[in-house]
């Protein structure tokens, strides 16, 4: 994993010291946490303990972890990574504080992700989301991505509410489209 830039955007190594701003910045808030499979952080000692594991992720050669990062203040906004594989393809999760909402930022970092994936040769990409969460599948969508179906499931084994998850790929130019995708 290299680091990234945009015109805005800086997409960087999370380290030990930004564990108090993901804390205060998104981590403990309930209303980014709503629809993600994570609860929010009730305490810096979970955000402390979650980055440990990051940081160990690191060493792993398909780790894709970013901290998003203003470029004009250099201030730590979200995040966003490869959070699995589903078939051999990357599957991308991402999150960001609430008071940088609605200012493109999750879309031009989510665009740099994808560009990194397929110059790292990448065909198809997965990224889901709940269908109610209307920010993200707008993100989502103008990214590029094709919709391919939802499902009924529980958000996580942590927050088994049961949710409608938008399910979507990209396909690199040179991929082949199968029916057998979903």
């Amino acid at each position: 994993m290299k680091e990234l830039e945009t015109k805005r955007l800086k997409l960087r190594y999370i380290t030990k010291e930004d564990v108090p701003v993901i804390y205060e910045n998104w981590a403990s808030d309930p209303q980014v946490a709503r629809y993600v499979t994570w609860k929010p952080h009730e305490s810096v000692a979970v955000t402390d303990a979650v980055v440990d594991f990051w940081l160990k992720d690191y060493k792993n050669p398909d780790c894709y972890r970013y901290g998003v990062e203003r470029k004009d203040d250099n201030e730590l906004m979200g995040m966003i990574d490869v959070v699995g594989f589903h078939h051999g393809n990357p599957v991308i999760g991402y999150c960001m504080g609430k008071r940088f909402w609605n200012n493109g930022y999750m879309t031009e970092a989510l665009q740099a992700v994808v560009s990194e994936l397929i110059s790292d040769g990448y065909k198809e990409i997965v990224i889901e989301a709940v269908k109610d969460n209307i920010g993200s599948n707008r993100v989502i969508e103008k990214n590029g991505f094709k919709f391919v179906g939802s499902r009924e499931s529980e958000l996580s084994s942590v927050k088994p509410e049961m949710v409608t998850i938008n399910s979507y790929r990209y396909y690199a130019e040179t991929a082949v489209e199968t029916e057998d995708r979903i």
